[in-house]
């Protein structure tokens, strides 16, 4: 692997990673269309602890009012997530994807991950996010979120799992669902996000030490990850602006645009990753 074709993917990642747009899908089709072999694990697990370090790092103080608050036993804090129970929404609402994970990924990897499922999946977030936007009340706020919100969210972050869906996607179009803001309902798919990552990350790791496959050159890998790791970081600042004042629209024409292009490569160009 070259050092531009691992800062390129590293960029994809962070990028794509939080935007609603799907990282999965455009790991598989840039590599593709560049005519570029496959990456290998080594090389995804550093796009993924990229990814962490960037969400880790933005959200710091999230996360160190709401451990905080569990360690002091308090029900409440500073801020909009600094509280205990906060916190265990998180974990609760994490546990349904973490399940799917385990059950179906290699399910998904080997049946699921093809250029039709692909497009079907751009084209029918695309859907689901426009009918999302036509209905959100936007009356919510991260304060407000309750159980069953994150109870819903964390249900929808499970189907990121087949390949095209889009983890910020699905998760941000059921915040607005269940009337969250938009920037609400971003803050809560990417702190939800985290221990998925992280989770991913892990296995991956793991994945490597039982295999003992550990190629790939110290220095793309290295760029790769300080790609993603910007790209994302980047990406979570501008996202949550963006959103301050902006609907999501753009992401939904991007999405089924990049669909219909999938279908007329898989017709015309024989895409076949």
């Amino acid at each position: 692997m070259t050092l531009t074709q691992a800062v390129t993917l590293g960029a994809v990642q962070g990028l794509t990673e939080f935007l609603p747009i799907s990282s999965s899908a455009h790991l598989i089709l840039v590599p593709w269309l560049l005519g570029w072999e496959d990456q290998g694990l080594t090389f995804d697990v550093m796009l993924h602890a990229g990814t962490l370090v960037a969400l880790l790092s933005f959200f710091w103080q999230d996360w160190w009012g709401m451990i905080s608050a569990v360690v002091r036993g308090r029900s409440s804090e500073a801020g909009e997530t600094g509280s205990s129970r906060f916190f265990f929404m998180l974990i609760w609402a994490t546990i349904p994807a973490a399940v799917a994970g385990f059950l179906f990924q290699k399910t998904v990897e080997t049946r699921l991950r093809s250029p039709l499922v692909l497009a079907i999946t751009m084209i029918g977030l695309a859907l689901l996010l426009w009918l999302a936007e036509r209905v959100a009340t936007l009356r919510k706020s991260l304060k407000q979120v309750s159980l069953p919100d994150a109870l819903s969210i964390g249900l929808s972050q499970a189907l990121a799992i087949v390949p095209g869906t889009s983890r910020s996607g699905i998760t941000i179009t059921l915040g607005l669902f269940r009337g969250l803001t938009r920037e609400a309902a971003a803050r809560f798919s990417f702190l939800l996000s985290a221990p998925i990552i992280a989770g991913a990350a892990l296995k991956k790791m793991l994945d490597l030490r039982h295999s003992g496959v550990m190629e790939a050159d110290r220095l793309p890998l290295l760029c790769g990850f300080l790609a993603s790791l910007v790209a994302g970081y980047v990406t979570i600042k501008y996202l949550l602006k963006f959103l301050q004042t902006h609907r999501l629209y753009v992401f939904v024409y991007y999405r089924i645009i990049l669909g219909i292009a999938i279908l007329l490569l898989i017709y015309f160009a024989g895409f076949r990753p």
